[in-house]
């Protein structure tokens, strides 16, 4: 009988002890910001002028009453985000963002809130070299707050605009048929532009874009540095000179301008002029179908192919100016006006190379080769 009751005793120990276990592990009603991280990244790019994030808060389990929640932009948070992540962040300037609408609601027997929404202005001209960041938190609300869960930071840096290039060695791009050439013909002012890394000049001729015998640009002729660029028309241009070579294994960009009405003509490179004259070869039509027709890395012949990679090829209706060939050369936006081709070369995987204008005039490798695809980080981040 002793020995049963020491049992029994023993059992109502140990189910106290379980009952006070699960008493103290339970867990109050708490909102948080419902996000997979607290992190929100959003890459700084020129052709990105605004942008916007939405932010919803939850609860585990539904309330009988609706619960009102309220957010603020916290800037003495910058610290604490600078301690944990060590990004060396600064707050993102007044002026770039707007939180208009704080106040969200969960609905009683809901666990989600209504979202609300943060603006981001003028991005595009935040210094890109800079991390900034915006402390999102929740300030109150009618309920208790999770405390590791009550704030997001956005955090806004300089992205790699081009992140993957077209490797055009011993290969070329090419339409066949255009869907759309009245864009491309008929021009009687035009920019072209494209984005190169040579490794070689090791033949007499290497090719950029365009059409052989019409309207070229290509690198070296016979009797002409290899590596200077020649625009190849019924006459070409400039002279040469070996003082305007281009450099192997480096990044860099060409322009080519040219209005047919007073014949002038600018090579730029790197976005200043190299070489500027008049030459008249009238109105260029490049909608020319089939194999003498317009080539990106051939002309008249597949030797005279461009022993490197290529990015940002583009052909434009405009002359566009000094500045803005400087400003622009990792990217433009497609619907930019004046833009009448735009070929990035930044697919990865294929042969198939889109044109991100509305026309729609693809590009495709050579029959019977795959086209390489180097990874890159451009523009390269600061030394």
């Amino acid at each position: 009988m002793k020995q049963y009751s020491l049992y029994f005793v023993s059992a109502l120990f140990s189910v106290a002890a379980l009952c006070g276990c699960q008493e103290s592990d339970s867990f109050e009603n708490k909102a948080y910001i419902n996000s997979a991280s607290k992190i929100g990244n959003i890459l700084l790019k020129n052709s990105i002028v605004n942008d916007q994030r939405t932010i919803q808060a939850a609860i585990a389990k539904p309330e009988s009453q609706d619960i009102t929640l309220t957010y603020k932009v916290d800037s003495t948070l910058v610290y604490a985000y600078n301690a944990s992540y060590y990004d060396g962040a600064v707050m993102l300037p007044a002026g770039h963002y707007e939180l208009p609408e704080p106040q969200a609601t969960i609905a009683a027997g809901n666990v989600r809130s209504t979202e609300v929404t943060v603006y981001f202005k003028d991005m595009n001209l935040l210094d890109r070299e800079t991390v900034y960041v915006l402390p999102v938190t929740i300030d109150n609300a009618n309920i208790s707050l999770l405390q590791s869960a009550r704030t997001t930071y956005y955090v806004l840096k300089g992205a790699a605009l081009i992140n993957v290039v077209a490797d055009i060695d011993e290969n070329y791009l090419h339409i066949d048929q255009w869907v759309k050439p009245n864009v491309v013909n008929n021009l009687s002012t035009l920019t072209l532009e494209a984005l190169i890394r040579a490794r070689n000049f090791d033949r007499q001729i290497s090719t950029v874009m365009g059409i052989e015998g019409h309207f070229l640009i290509r690198l070296g002729d016979a009797g002409f540095p290899s590596n200077q660029i020649q625009v190849a028309s019924s006459s070409n241009f400039p002279d040469r000179d070996s003082n305007k070579g281009l450099p192997v294994n480096e990044w860099v960009h060409i322009a080519v301008t040219y209005n047919s009405g007073s014949g002038d003509m600018k090579v730029y490179v790197n976005g200043k002029v190299q070489s500027e004259g008049i030459k008249r070869v009238g109105t260029v039509n490049f909608g020319r179908n089939g194999k003498d027709g317009f080539y990106i890395g051939r002309s008249y012949a597949d030797e005279r192919f461009l022993a490197g990679e290529i990015a940002e090829c583009r052909i434009w209706n405009v002359v566009r100016t000094a500045e803005e060939i400087a400003n622009n050369p990792y990217e433009v936006a497609p619907k930019a006006e004046g833009l009448v081709a735009y070929w990035k070369c930044n697919e990865g995987s294929g042969n198939t190379v889109k044109d991100h204008t509305e026309n729609g005039n693809n590009l495709t490798a050579k029959s019977g080769t795959t086209l390489r695809w180097t990874p890159v980080v451009l523009p390269a981040p600061s030394k």
